[in-house]
């Protein structure tokens, strides 16, 4: 009756738009997350709502609904009870080690830096705001600090001096998931862009998209777009670096490889191995997209090509308060925005609680070139406006 059963791990907004992409192709979808109602979920064929940190539940999901695949969707899961899972011969995409050495952020430094030999801004993590001043000092003032396991740049900030160490340290560690306060201090690196190499690990080798750059605010994307312009040295060594780390990796999937370019230069900053926030541009600028590409990748399905369709970009659309009573309004005019050679587009993503800064729906344009992109998506963008009703 389906092509495969396929389990989420974690519904949000990337997980909505991989069901999407799954159903198209006969999939069945069971969707879990810590809280009911989330986005996949309203489109899934079944849903298990859990911690995904509990083993035990977790196990329990899986045996119960027997899926061919097991999909993560974000970084706070139980990676032992899935290594465990793959060992017993359930399937784990892209693959239980991908999914444990990038739940936190000093698994996958040390595995590319250390293991591998990627390039890397100088680094050094810390369990106490004493250990976080002494890395500071020791990679250098200014310097940027982080939970090594959040979601969405959630608790980065870059502290200028000294005196702004412990600030950091707490805002970190008050973000962080999972159970202990360790922080990632690293070197601030100057770079000229920032950009997301989406690399896709399949049955008959490795492909790329075009660079995806972006624009971050507080640790999280604000604006993306493809194609990223960097130097071909640059481009090359991107390529090098992805392709190594995930056949390391192993499994079938996308990847998503955030690089610092520095004139020439790549420099290895984080990998997920699963569709990226700032890849959400792929919807409109290449077929497949990310989340099809993903699928495609795990169901071992022919890609013949990815073709980029023409200069775009996503911009972000916020929820500044806590709320479970609200609307949107301007989707009209945000819409009304396209052109027949330069379409508008929009995902509103219909989480049931807004937050200050969570992301709630981006808007996606085209445009005659990148930075005329960038102004139309954000033009859109600023059209919705969430109105609250509590």
């Amino acid at each position: 009756m389906y092509t495969a059963t396929l389990m989420l791990l974690g519904s949000g907004e990337l997980g909505k738009e991989f069901t999407i992409a799954a159903k198209r192709l006969g999939c069945r979808i069971i969707a879990c997350d810590r809280y009911a109602n989330a986005p996949a979920m309203q489109m899934a064929d079944a849903c298990e709502v859990f911690p995904m940190l509990d083993g035990k539940k977790l196990r329990a999901a899986v045996e119960k609904h027997k899926p061919d695949v097991i999909v993560p969707e974000i970084e706070a899961i139980d990676t032992a009870t899935l290594e465990e899972l793959e060992k017993a011969g359930w399937r784990v995409a892209p693959s239980a080690k991908a999914v444990k050495l990038t739940m936190n952020r000093d698994g996958i430094r040390d595995f590319a830096a250390h293991e591998l030999g990627l390039v890397t801004s100088k680094y050094r993590f810390a369990e106490s705001r004493e250990e976080a001043l002494a890395a500071a000092q020791e990679v250098g003032l200014p310097c940027v600090i982080k939970p090594v396991m959040s979601s969405s740049g959630k608790g980065q900030s870059t502290a200028k001096k000294a005196e702004d160490v412990g600030a950091a340290w707490d805002y970190a560690v008050e973000k962080m998931r999972g159970d202990r306060p360790r922080v990632i201090v690293e070197e601030f690196i100057k770079f000229d862009s920032e950009i997301t190499l989406l690399t896709v690990a399949t049955k008959d080798g490795v492909i790329f998209s075009a660079p995806v750059g972006h624009h971050q605010e507080l640790g999280d994307y604000r604006e993306s777009w493809q194609p990223a312009t960097i130097p071909l040295e640059a481009l090359q060594s991107a390529r090098f670096q992805s392709r190594k780390i995930v056949e390391a990796l192993g499994g079938y999937g996308i990847f998503g490889v955030e690089f610092f370019v520095c004139g020439d230069q790549a420099i290895f900053s984080e990998l997920s191995p699963r569709p990226h926030d700032t890849g959400m541009v792929t919807l409109i600028s290449q077929f497949p997209n990310q989340f099809e590409l993903h699928l495609r990748a795990i169901l071992q399905l022919p890609i013949p090509s990815i073709e980029l369709i023409g200069p775009s970009a996503s911009a972000v659309i916020l929820g500044d308060r806590e709320s479970d009573q609200f609307s949107y309004e301007g989707v009209a005019e945000a819409l009304a925005l396209g052109a027949p050679r330069n379409p508008v587009d929009l995902r509103i993503f219909a989480k049931p609680l807004t937050l200050k800064n969570r992301r709630m729906g981006i808007a996606l344009a085209r445009g005659e070139n990148v930075n005329h992109a960038i102004d139309r998506a954000k033009a859109a963008a600023s059209r919705v406006q969430i109105r609250y009703r509590d």
